[in-house]
């Protein structure tokens, strides 16, 4: 059975009038991989930085092993950092950077060495001690980063926004490799970011933040297939989010219609968010379909288009191999399995329309970090 190691208990972080942080209650188990995920400013790098004791919070308590650490400095906690910013030492080799705090720490040379040289070994670099750190892609910089944070043997390790300034190959290389890293030094890494992709494909667990609060906590599979409200539902993957009414167990109207899904547990009648996922749509002849719609965008993605369809004078996106030219009149058919239903919130009516669809794929191609500039700084 997993075992606690960290627990943030009741955490407020204010900034003058400003809350940072309100009422965070999280708990991390020891060896676990997870991702505080959420857009710039909704409190992931000040909770990160509470972890690490860059920061005290204003109320509430930091638990590590059982033991309350509000007034340990950084340096006595079990705990390393790996920031987006490296940096590294330029006067020195790669064997130095990585060696710098076991140096501090006065531990022997021929452990040093070793220690050294295994960490480097780790991070696929066995053999690059003597090599300059300007010598170094942007990976191997990061991979040098890492090093020097391991080799320390920490319990946990905190890497802020680490893949930011990397290229999107390079950065799905490294998603593989620190999960690989994580997975063989057996240790606790806490990871901040706020690419979606990034958090599902490397966390066991998953933090989804907004507004200094926890939205949901969850396994990747459990966030994208149970959201727990619209904000999630649109920050985790695409989501098509019509308002609904749940009429009965297993029954839900929108549009005039019923379908028939999987949910249940909600009050006859109750107004509801109903998620329906692009890849959940199939396109079918007009006399097939449940409802009817007009394309009126169609994007070519490689493995797959991105179609927008016109119900009604809301836009659904629906991710299919199959081509429909803008202007052809379609049915739709949904599974069951396909809808997933949300009880109302804040977030209610503010997501799921794609009318301002090239707009978001716009934001979407922003340079990376250029968003997490002064992240809740």
């Amino acid at each position: 059975m997993a075992k606690e190691l960290i627990r943030l208990s009741d955490c407020v972080m204010k900034f003058d009038d400003d809350i940072i942080l309100d009422h965070i209650n999280l708990y991390i188990n020891n060896k676990e991989f997870l991702t505080l995920l959420g857009p710039s400013g909704c409190g992931k790098t000040t909770t990160l930085r509470i972890i690490g004791g860059f920061q005290t919070p204003t109320s509430g308590d930091v638990f590590f092993d059982g033991k309350r650490i509000n007034d340990v400095p950084p340096h006595k906690r079990k705990i390393n950092t790996v920031f987006q910013k490296y940096a590294l030492f330029t006067h020195m080799n790669i064997f130095e950077n990585v060696a710098f705090g076991l140096r501090i720490a006065k531990v022997p040379w021929d452990e040093l060495k070793q220690r050294v040289e295994e960490a480097l070994a780790l991070v696929n670099l066995a053999g690059y001690g003597k090599r300059s750190v300007d010598s170094l892609s942007g990976g191997q910089q990061q991979r040098v980063a890492i090093a020097r944070a391991i080799v320390n043997r920490p319990q946990v390790l905190l890497l802020d926004e680490p893949l930011g300034a990397l290229d999107l190959k390079l950065r799905k290389d490294m998603q593989v490799e620190l999960k690989r890293i994580q997975q063989q030094v057996g240790i606790t890494f806490i990871y901040v970011t706020h690419d979606q992709e990034e958090a599902l494909t490397m966390s066991d667990t998953i933090v989804v933040m907004n507004q200094g609060r926890i939205q949901q906590i969850g396994t990747p599979t459990d966030i994208y297939n149970e959201p727990k409200n619209a904000f999630v539902a649109d920050f985790i993957g695409e989501s098509n989010i019509i308002d609904g009414v749940m009429l009965s167990d297993g029954v839900v109207r929108m549009y005039g219609k019923k379908f028939q899904c999987l949910d249940s547990g909600f009050s006859p009648n109750e107004p509801v968010d109903v998620v329906i996922r692009p890849e959940d749509i199939d396109i079918v002849s007009p006399d097939q379909g449940q409802i009817h719609g007009v394309v009126t965008e169609v994007t070519f993605k490689g493995v797959h288009y991105d179609i927008i369809v016109d119900f009604k004078g809301f836009k659904w996106l629906i991710q299919t191999s199959d081509y429909s030219p803008v202007g052809a009149y379609i049915g739709v058919k949904i599974d069951p399995d396909g809808f997933h239903i949300m009880k109302k919130s804040q977030y209610s009516g503010q997501f799921g329309d794609y009318s301002s669809y090239s707009a978001e794929y716009d934001e979407l191609n922003e340079e990376p970090g250029e968003q997490e500039a002064g992240d809740e700084e």
